[in-house]
């Protein structure tokens, strides 16, 4: 078991064991921990009542935080034509069609988002065992497939996020960086929180959403109360 530091035992110190936190309460801790030499990443974990291996109790969704995440993305786009075109004046990092999926096949990967246009999904289903694993397969339900490319580019550059369940029932996503103040945090949290929420499907029952963390980089988890994100 690899041993912890001594700055994360001090920020161990910090949060109350066996305690859920109200998220004013949680984001007010992580601020108090011992920063480490870099802006750590703050991160939103849902542990979900669902089955993963069940098709019908897939969760996977988007949503814009209000404050972004804090991180500079890199979109591609997979179109051609006049949506190629305004992909590119949106601000897309790379845009190309048989050849970028070409240079995708060949290992490229240096990007955190992809777009595509409808007519080009069927070449791009030609990559999506490399795509799909890394949760960037364009989707139809993320606003990622869509003839409006250059709408698309500037969501996920202003901070749209896409979130998607894990094989062991987990969902997890950055709700932005250590440096930002109480307020951004908090209202980035409330965001995916109620996106969460909304995106029980019909075939679940019980309780939805079993537990959320609250943590940072390096830092640990501190446990929301369930009145924050209790659903019926």
């Amino acid at each position: 078991m690899a041993k912890k530091s001594k700055r994360y035992l001090k920020a161990c110190e910090l949060v109350e064991e066996n305690k859920s936190y109200s998220l004013e309460e949680a984001v007010s801790t992580l601020k108090k921990f011992p920063a480490p030499k870099f802006d750590g990443t703050v991160t939103l974990s849902f542990k979900l009542g669902v089955d993963p291996r069940k098709s019908d109790q897939m969760v996977r969704g988007s949503v814009s935080l209000p404050h972004g995440t804090g991180k500079t993305v890199r979109v591609i786009v997979f179109a051609k034509g006049d949506a190629a075109k305004a992909a590119e004046e949106a601000g897309a990092d790379e845009v190309g069609f048989e050849e970028l999926i070409k240079k995708v096949q060949d290992g490229f990967l240096d990007f955190d988002a992809a777009i595509a246009t409808p007519d080009a999904m069927l070449e791009v289903r030609k990559i999506a065992r490399v795509l799909g694993p890394r949760g960037l397969m364009p989707n139809p339900k993320t606003g990622t497939v869509t003839e409006d490319t250059a709408k698309a580019v500037q969501a996920v550059k202003a901070g749209r996020i896409d979130y998607k369940l894990d094989k062991n029932g987990n969902v997890a996503a950055a709700i932005g960086k250590a440096s930002f103040d109480d307020k951004k945090i908090l209202e980035n949290a409330n965001s995916l929180i109620d996106s969460v929420v909304k995106s029980k499907p019909a075939s679940a029952k019980g309780n939805f959403i079993q537990s959320v963390t609250l943590a940072s980089s390096m830092c640990p988890g501190i446990r929301l109360e369930s009145s924050i994100y209790t659903t019926n």
